[in-house]
């Protein structure tokens, strides 16, 4: 057991993609500054996330126009994360980009380091009609790296309890979660401290760490893109639920020292053992077919100050 280093990022990503290698070698030679071994950076890092969300009808005009914009498609193998990997040396960095598998696309992460690859995930949940751009990924397993083992998340996922447990009982020790989290699109708080959408961000953050006893890595875009304004709030919870490091409603770097597995050990050895003491045979309906319905409001019956704006690109 020894310390490491864990350095995340809230920091802006566009399409720019040479905007985007600059500001991801700064983001490294500022974590190896602080002895980091691990540098978990936002979603979409590489092209950009999406410019607004929302689903719904829409004309083949504006299907058209969607597509133009979305940000490019980059294959595992392709040069793009090459020379990701390049930049890396031995510090492992964990990424968010569009994956093109042939004429597919995913939201997806990727975790590797100098000499290659480590691992790769593809976003499974997705909100607010990103399935209108990107297909859904159907897996969560954790994998082994340098640093201990691993897991991956991509925003929206960090609102199902269900999404980091499989991870956690796949034995991971560190999940990272990568963000695109914008305000709210409603009735948005004057400082973004307030904001609903912040507070609901650093609630599920801690939640996931506390309640699967693990370390959990937040990291979040900043700025503005299209229509969104995002929180930033990257962060490092610990496995017992305190916030190790935080940027705030900045851009920033959050950096933490621990003892991964020790810290591990000493929460589930002071006799709450979550994993250990789980009673799977009564979660029946929990992972069973989905039959929930929604009830769904009009806009007239909806409270005034949640009442649904459009989306603007």
């Amino acid at each position: 057991m020894s310390d490491i280093g864990i350095s995340v990022a809230a920091a802006e990503f566009g399409r720019d993609m040479e905007q985007a290698y600059a500001t991801i070698a700064e983001l490294i030679e500022q974590a190896k500054d602080a002895g980091s071994s691990l540098l978990v950076l936002p979603e979409a890092c590489l092209g950009g996330y999406l410019p607004s969300l929302g689903g719904g009808d829409e004309t083949e005009e504006e299907r058209e126009r969607r597509l133009r914009r979305l940000p490019p498609a980059l294959e595992l193998d392709g040069p793009e994360l090459r020379r990701v990997i390049d930049m890396a040396g031995d510090l492992v960095i964990t990424l968010g980009f569009c994956e093109a598998d042939g004429t597919t696309r995913y939201n997806a992460a990727v975790t590797l380091h100098g000499d290659g690859i480590l691992g790769s995930y593809r976003k499974v949940h997705q909100p607010l009609g990103e399935n209108l751009c990107y297909a859904a990924g159907d897996a969560y397993n954790a994998f082994d790296t340098p640093v201990g083992r691993m897991g991956m998340q991509i925003c929206y996922d960090k609102a199902f309890p269900e999404a980091a447990r499989a991870l956690a009982l796949d034995g991971a020790e560190i999940i990272t979660s990568l963000s695109a989290w914008p305000t709210a699109r409603t009735a948005p708080a004057d400082d973004m401290a307030n904001d609903r959408w912040k507070q609901r961000f650093d609630i599920y953050d801690r939640a996931r760490a506390t309640e699967n006893q693990v370390v959990w890595v937040a990291s979040n875009q900043a700025g503005t893109f299209g229509s969104l304004r995002f929180v930033c709030s990257a962060k490092i919870v610990g496995p017992g639920g305190d916030v190790l490091a935080d940027t705030g409603v900045r851009p920033g770097l959050a950096t933490a020292t621990l003892d991964v597995q020790a810290e591990i050990s000493a929460i589930r050895s002071g006799g709450m053992y979550n994993l250990r003491d789980r009673r799977p045979e009564v979660y029946g309906d929990v992972v069973a077919q989905n039959l929930v319905t929604a009830t769904l409001l009009t806009a007239e019956q909806r409270p005034a100050s949640l009442r649904k704006e459009p989306a603007h690109a």
